[in-house]
């Protein structure tokens, strides 16, 4: 299910309205998430601020990666962690951008964004992304976390899109049986489904892709000759999200909206 965006207000808190575009989520298409797990937005950045985006983020891309490696791991040619930090566009969006709005609707009012980063399949990276749940490398409670993968370009099953299992958040939290030792060495999560529903989620630039934290999502490599895989990756959670895995510490996050019994929460990157 897809839905169509808004036009920010021009006064929206001074930051550049052209570059992303504004919505809330119908009871039609809330009801679908919480009963398919996933939801399609169209064109949360206009043609600008993809372009903007583009820009700082292959900036930052190709100084830390350089060209695709095909002798380095596969989170070597395929991640870029915490690129709010070098990207003001990416930072706008992550923290003030329509996706804000949006978990909240989901999430509730007080909300943190945990995770940013590029998550890219170049051409030439044709290694796949087993079957796993986000919240099975990164277990948080309570359990209504929200990934956000925004496409910074056209993407479909020849360049590696996502593939999501519908409604298999229903199933709660699977664990891997990954040790700890082996989630800090950053081993692959591996879940063997009944694939027989499984979709191809296709994007469009621009749009974004929202799924719980229990949905249970795949994508194959990258075969095309001339296309690369683009995306943006933001994980937001409840603002006093704990870290199951880690003796259910708190997360840290910037908080994005309301506030968080977690001082050291409150704190987190406020003055990025």
């Amino acid at each position: 299910m897809t839905t169509e965006t808004s036009t920010s207000p021009s006064n929206r808190a001074g930051w550049r309205s052209d570059l992303f575009n504004y919505t809330r989520l119908s009871s039609t298409q809330l009801r679908h998430y919480h009963e398919q797990g996933y939801l399609v937005i169209k064109s949360l950045l206009s043609t600008e601020g993809r372009r903007t985006m583009v820009d700082e983020c292959m900036r930052a891309w190709v100084s830390e990666k350089g060209p695709y490696d095909p002798n380095a791991n596969w989170l070597s040619n395929a991640l870029l962690a915490n690129i709010h930090h070098q990207s003001q566009a990416v930072r706008d969006y992550y923290f003030n951008g329509p996706l804000v709005d949006i978990a909240e609707q989901i999430i509730g009012p007080n909300l943190k964004g945990v995770t940013s980063q590029l998550t890219f399949k170049m051409r030439g990276h044709t290694k796949g992304f087993a079957w796993h749940q986000d919240n099975g490398y990164g277990e948080l409670e309570p359990y209504n976390a929200v990934t956000c993968l925004t496409a910074l370009e056209d993407n479909d099953e020849q360049t590696g899109c996502l593939w999501v299992l519908p409604e298999s958040h229903k199933l709660g939290q699977i664990r891997p049986g990954l040790t700890a030792t082996q989630k800090l060495a950053g081993h692959e999560v591996v879940i063997h489904p009944d694939e027989s529903k499984a979709r191809p989620l296709p994007l469009g630039a621009g749009d974004c892709l929202i799924f719980s934290c229990w949905m249970l999502h795949k994508s194959e490599g990258n075969f095309s000759p001339d296309k690369d895989r683009r995306v943006l990756f933001l994980r937001y959670a409840d603002a006093d999200a704990v870290e199951v895995y880690n003796g259910r510490q708190a997360r840290l996050g910037r908080l994005v909206r309301g506030h968080s019994a977690y001082p050291k929460v409150a704190a987190f990157e406020k003055d990025l």
